[in-house]
């Protein structure tokens, strides 16, 4: 393997010349097997990676992000589907392994967001995952290896320039890391804390139920935060991340963002939303703009207007009362945040979405007002005691 790969140009056209290289003389530990990934497609790449083989660690299940503008869209184990989640995924018509339904989670959670994703897969890719990936929009994969069939599935796409990444499984990178800003160089320690169990063990709320599931998912949490562009929130549930609020200056920002990407998830559940009238060979992209805009409350009746070309008929939207009363059956939710709450506010608003557990890593000067918040609303509350920021 070399240890230095050109690339086409940096973030932006104009930033050109550009390469990706190793600074020793060790081999780049990743192979292109196809295409040509660009620098930010080999930014999401390796964060995507570390955080599936993180979690492939944690759980000791098949896992899969997909990740946009290095921030997971989602993240996920390979847990069993409800043929309720199979269809709003629209994976309703395949045979999933486990891998390909950590994806299907992965990416299903938010299509919208991941449209166009850069896809990150802990384990070598089968064909029935490299099926699901053929038929949806992204830009790439990196994986530890590639079953031969699914290789040549995967090649095809993007008129055989999609972009295929194999990483070896093997490489650890060095204990200290650097980078460059306006000509100055930064130094740090790699953020290579493992999570553990110990890591839920100090709970400081009045309900201290925390069943395996809830761990489960907590582990996830941690772990999506761990790679997620601060400040980061997100929600996690029933093995995979639900809404992920990424990059806000406000912590209860990112928690909004993030409940409103939940709430959207679990709407997408309601049996009128499965049963919108859509139109045959509409293609997946469409279906999921106009379930987004459908699920808006606000939506005009300009925007309405184009619906005829998208429904066989027209649909009538949910009433505030009914999206309350459907939203208020999503249950022992996880909300997760990489630094402290300094308000109760996000709390507040996790309680909305069915957050039953919380995960921070406490040390505000208002924690007894979070915790009494979280003991108001029955909440478990965990203090890690490790802050996950990331930039």
């Amino acid at each position: 393997m070399p240890s230095s790969l050109p690339l086409r140009y940096g973030t932006n056209p104009q930033q050109a010349p550009a390469r990706v290289f190793m600074k020793s003389d060790a081999d780049l530990p990743i192979t292109v097997l196809n295409g040509s990934p660009g620098y930010i497609n080999l930014l999401d790449a390796l964060n995507s990676w570390q955080l599936v083989r993180e979690l492939k660690t944690a759980i000791d299940l098949p896992a899969a992000a997909s990740f946009k503008h290095v921030s997971p869209s989602g993240a996920a184990v390979g847990t069993p589907l409800s043929d309720v989640l199979k269809k709003i995924y629209f994976v309703d018509d395949l045979e999933l392994s486990p891998l390909a339904t950590a994806y299907a989670r992965a990416r299903g959670v938010d299509r919208m967001s991941s449209f166009g994703d850069w896809i990150a897969l802990s384990d070598t890719v089968d064909v029935s995952t490299a099926k699901l990936i053929s038929r949806e929009v992204s830009d790439g994969v990196i994986a530890p290896a590639y079953e031969a069939e699914a290789l040549e599935i995967l090649k095809k796409k993007k008129q055989g320039k999609y972009a295929l990444v194999q990483m070896d499984p093997a490489y650890e990178p060095p204990a200290l890391e650097t980078r460059d800003i306006f000509g100055i160089t930064f130094e740090q320690r790699h953020h290579d804390r493992p999570v553990t169990h110990t890591d839920f063990a100090n709970i400081v709320t009045k309900n201290k139920d925390l069943p395996e599931s809830a761990i489960r998912d907590m582990l996830i949490a941690w772990i999506t935060l761990k790679y997620t562009q601060s400040n980061s929130v997100c929600y996690a549930v029933d093995g995979q991340v639900i809404g992920v609020g990424a990059g806000q200056q406000s912590r209860v920002h990112c928690a909004r963002l993030a409940g409103a990407k939940a709430d959207l998830w679990r709407l997408r559940q309601h049996p009128r939303v499965l049963a919108l009238p859509f139109k045959p060979d509409i293609k997946r992209p469409d279906r999921d703009n106009a379930i987004d805009q459908f699920l808006q409350p606000d939506v005009t009746e300009a925007e309405k207007s184009n619906w005829a070309n998208i429904f066989s008929e027209t649909p009538h939207q949910l009433t505030p009362e009914e999206r309350r009363a459907w939203l208020d059956g999503m249950s022992a939710v996880v909300l997760g945040s990489d630094a402290f709450f300094p308000f109760r506010d996000s709390i507040d608003r996790g309680a909305r979405s069915g957050v039953k557990y919380v995960l921070q890593p406490g040390g505000s000067n208002r924690d007894v007002d979070v915790i009494t918040a979280c003991d108001e609303y029955g909440m478990t509350m965990v203090f890690s005691g490790v802050r996950l920021f990331h930039h």
